[in-house]
């Protein structure tokens, strides 16, 4: 079943935040999960208590405005996608709204069309950036590195290829040294000058990164990604993950 995004609706007149509430059930058929709040108070208390997707809020309210909301969230690092509702089109608003990394601005009185449009809009970005947060969250900065240099060396760019495309299977540095053709002394030398990490590193690195990424994406068991990732038993590659993570797989998707 597809996970259902969380809508809050801020907005200080009943009519109009129940009217956007509406809307959004009846035209988003059971896709939405839609809040309410009066006012950015408890606003902040539903943020603070579940995943927010996107944030819908009028940006003149009494005590805390729209725009102190955005600055608090901020603040917390919350970061839902956010629409902005006024009856208000000064520019002064809608240029800080959009420093604030606002997405849109809709002025009321507000057609149904362009709700939902911006809506699906707003839930498209979301996803987005929660995939750019996932690749965030994955990525080996050692390998990163790796990844940036350009090889000078022909047989170690070929040997990252071969690594790349076989890192589940059992490799050894005599393996990869033989398919590029080199000594395996030789190879794991060059490995050390070039790329600054040994031949088991980086394939453990390379391990790692890709079970970091099975935890956050699959409904994978420990096992399942063990094995996936080229490791007999779990209870090595529990005891590898956090040599380098300092949790296990499990507490680490958690986490997460």
């Amino acid at each position: 079943m597809m996970e259902k995004k969380v809508i809050v609706v801020v907005d200080d007149e009943p009519r109009s935040r129940q009217g956007i509430k509406k809307t959004i059930e009846k035209s988003g058929i059971d896709q939405f999960d839609v809040l309410t709040a009066a006012n950015a108070t408890e606003a902040m208390k539903l943020i603070g208590e579940k995943k927010v997707h996107v944030l819908i809020t009028d940006i003149r309210m009494p005590e805390i405005s729209g725009l102190d909301l955005l600055k608090k969230l901020k603040a917390k690092a919350k970061d839902p996608v956010v629409i902005i509702i006024s009856a208000y089109s000064e520019f002064d608003y809608a240029h800080e709204a959009l420093e604030l990394g606002v997405m849109n601005y809709l002025l009321k009185p507000i057609s149904k069309q362009k709700l939902m449009e911006t809506v699906y809009k707003a839930v498209e970005l979301e996803k987005e950036k929660a995939k750019s947060s996932i690749i965030d969250k994955i990525v080996d900065e050692e390998l990163l590195e790796t990844q940036e240099q350009p090889y000078h060396n022909p047989a170690i760019q070929q040997a990252l290829a071969f690594i790349d495309e076989h890192f589940a299977e059992e490799l050894t540095l005599k393996t990869v040294a033989d398919e590029v053709h080199l000594n395996a002394s030789y190879l794991s030398a060059l490995f050390k000058e070039e790329l600054q990490l040994t031949f088991s590193e980086y394939i453990t690195r390379k391990r790692v990164q890709q079970a970091k990424k099975l935890l956050l994406s699959s409904d994978l068991t420990i096992t399942e990604i063990a094995e996936q990732i080229g490791y007999h038993t779990s209870k090595y590659f529990i005891k590898i993950f956090k040599q380098y993570e300092q949790m296990t797989p499990n507490v680490y998707r958690k986490h997460k």
